[in-house]
């Protein structure tokens, strides 16, 4: 095999043209094999191949500084510096992560998982470089889909005029997660009908030198292009087409499924006949039945459908009444903050880790407008995942702006009652934060008004100990209850705080009277969270305060189980602490 003699790049510039294409063939194999085993980025890795190995052929990295956006398409830039092992040696399949990162390799520039950044950091990268009169390249590789960002667009425009050498190769496969949206892909498809020799260019009209390559997958054809390119002393875009998903059929064939793929999925021949019943599921279904009824509800979602169970046919169905906005999250609030003015009734879907990108977004033109938006946020919690797509940070970044409502369902009829609530509402823009947990139900409708805000459920009354578990750590709260009834004869007050933005000061005002111990339960990081908010309301009584939730801290890959006795999320450890405070309380008094 020829992989087994490429440990670096430069064991590549020995190697002939028919055998970096056997490399590029090899590569894929063992791509296919480790995504399916562990899962991962499926179809963005193998379309990216061929011009993976021609970088590393044509450029000297880490001399020359590869910048990639997203690093959806890194396994392939990987292999070829060093880290094959990951990748064929399936004992290490899970020692590197998923994304680029600078401590594995010096090949790696920066921790990037999120989209529309790598020109904006090769420009800066570029402009250090001139600072200090040196030489080498930069090179900015961007997905198509990735341009419809407004940091993509921003970083565009400034390396236009920055002057000096700078690559950007635009890696164009005519998709983003799902099918693109925008008017930018007028111009792409233009491009490709015409090899790149239309008039009307997005890249030239901006200033760019342009080059494209029509045959992406082609090794030979772009090594002869980026030569070309080597080494220049003014911004440079080379246009390259690719195919998604490349040299595997059912990939290719299916660009939206195979573009993130579970393990085993290559595997698996048939769909079970009846999907069970999950929150998306639930919502997928509220969406069609409200939408056939009134024409004025509108599903936005930026590039992300598949996270929300918005299927091709899903989206079919609701047409007009459904917008892709691409990658576009800041875009995507403003878009729906202005619907919902206008009478419209917009629920936009975003994922968790995504609603960072749109903070001012929410705070002026939504909050500061108060419209009457429905966000859905989903995949909220902590988790063990990447460092780049941690959900545990969204409830203080939302709950804390002025005049959103955000929510905590925890179960299916809680959930659909905030939603309808939130639908028909004018007053107020409304976050609901969906369960990233199996679907549970209590099996009666839920008849809250949700218009009388920061109002908590007591649904079990007790004494000396009061639980607040919180949205997904409602059922966590009542195992503490159950383990200090049986364990110690507490018979704590269990209640739902319903409201992550706002607390029940009666409520709490209450338990003072046969209360001395108060603690919080919550799937998210305590700093600015809703257990400080419980935390301040007691600062100045004999209360004391537990808060259990999340450090602020970025985890990268670790088993929540860890996190859970990290943090002292589980039973038995809360149920310790509690025990240990009451009894310093009970020495105190």
């Amino acid at each position: 095999m020829i992989l087994e003699k490429v440990n670096s790049p430069q064991d590549l510039k020995t190697l002939s043209m028919s055998e970096l294409t056997a490399l590029a063939d090899e590569m894929r194999d063992v791509i296919v094999k480790k995504v399916n085993t562990t899962g991962g980025h499926f179809g963005p890795n193998l379309g990216i191949i061929e011009a993976t190995i021609a970088m590393h052929y044509v450029f000297n990295s880490p001399v020359d500084k590869i910048v990639f956006d997203v690093s959806h398409q890194c396994y392939p830039h990987k292999i070829l510096t060093g880290r094959k092992e990951g990748f064929t040696n399936p004992e290490k399949y899970l020692v590197y992560t998923g994304y680029t990162a600078p401590e594995e390799s010096p090949h790696d520039l920066f921790k990037v998982g999120h989209t529309s950044t790598s020109v904006s950091l090769a420009c800066g990268v570029a402009k250090a470089r001139d600072l200090r009169d040196e030489k080498y390249n930069v090179i900015a590789l961007i997905g198509d889909g990735s341009l419809t960002g407004g940091e993509a667009l921003e970083g565009l425009n400034n390396a236009a005029v920055l002057g000096g050498n700078i690559i950007i190769i635009v890696n164009d496969n005519d998709m983003s997660i799902a099918e693109n949206h925008g008017g930018i892909y007028d111009n792409l498809k233009l491009l490709r009908d015409t090899n790149g020799q239309a008039e009307n260019n997005f890249f030239t009209s901006m200033g760019f030198e342009y080059h494209y390559i029509g045959e992406g997958n082609n090794v030979e054809k772009v090594i002869e292009t980026l030569q070309k390119v080597k080494d220049t002393d003014h911004p440079v875009v080379v246009h390259l087409r690719t195919v998604k998903g490349h040299g595997c059929a059912v990939a290719e064939a299916n660009r939206e499924a195979f573009h993130y793929i579970m393990p085993g999925t290559l595997d698996k021949k048939d769909k079970p006949a009846v999907l069970p019943e999950d929150y998306n599921s639930i919502t997928t279904k509220y969406i069609l039945d409200k939408a056939a009824k009134d024409k004025n509800l509108i599903v936005v979602n930026p590039a992300t459908p598949g996270v929300h169970g918005f299927t091709p046919d899903f989206r079919a169905k609701l047409g007009r009444q459904y917008v892709d906005t691409g990658i576009a999250e800041e875009h995507a609030v403003a878009f729906s903050s202005a619907l919902a003015s206008q009478g419209a009734k917009p629920i936009l879907a975003i994922m968790t880790s995504f609603v960072q990108r749109t903070y001012d977004q929410l705070s002026q033109d939504l909050a500061l407008n108060n419209s009457p938006l429905t966000m859905l946020v989903y995949w909220g919690g902590l988790s063990g995942a990447d460092a780049t797509h941690l959900g545990s940070f969204d409830m203080s970044l939302i709950s804390n702006i002025p005049n959103i409502v955000y929510l905590a369902p925890t179960n299916k009829e809680e959930y659909l009652a905030m939603l309808d609530w939130s639908v028909e509402q004018t007053k107020y823009p409304v976050a609901i934060r969906v369960p990233f947990a199996p679907l549970t139900s209590s099996g009666v409708e839920d008849t809250t008004d949700y218009s009388k805000l920061n109002k908590s459920k007591v649904l079990e009354k007790g004494e000396e100990v009061a639980i607040l578990g919180l949205g997904t750590f409602a059922a966590k709260a009542k195992e503490v209850k159950d383990a200090l009834k049986n364990q110690f004869g507490i018979n704590a007050t269990l209640i739902n705080p319903v409201y992550i933005s706002g607390i029940d000061k009666e409520l709490l005002e209450s338990l003072k009277s046969n209360h001395s111990l108060v603690i919080t339960l919550e799937d998210g990081i305590l700093d600015g969270g809703f257990g400080e908010k419980v935390t301040r309301f007691y600062g100045n009584s004999e209360m004391k305060v537990l808060n259990f939730g999340g450090k602020k801290e970025f985890t990268d890959r670790v088993p929540l189980a860890t996190l859970y006795e990290r943090y002292h999320l589980t039973t038995e450890l809360i149920v310790k602490d509690t025990m240990e405070n009451l009894k310093c309380t009970l020495l105190k008094k």
